[in-house]
């Protein structure tokens, strides 16, 4: 790959949420990858992210959610009529 196919690091952060997310098209996710593989202060960037979502939903798992917010919950989101927000 040449620099034109290369990311700057500055696109490499603003994509780095969605990266983490797995929401960026497959070329976008190579494109990331390559980055963090040559850029460490890139890479330490994204380790930290990645450590911060983890210990995020580790904590979410713990948490006792009330059944019957899952039973409403359930419910919107059957709903034929319900779309998301945009």
């Amino acid at each position: 790959m040449n620099a034109v196919d290369r990311y700057s690091c500055e696109e490499v952060f603003r994509r780095l949420n969605d990266y983490l997310d797995r929401e960026l098209s497959p070329a976008e996710m190579a494109l990331v990858q390559e980055h963090l593989d040559t850029c460490a202060q890139c890479a330490g960037e994204h380790a930290f992210e990645a450590s911060v979502l983890r210990e995020l939903k580790a904590k979410l798992r713990r948490i006792d959610v009330p059944q019957s917010l899952i039973a409403k919950i359930d419910a919107i989101l059957s709903d034929p009529g319900h779309r998301e927000e945009e």
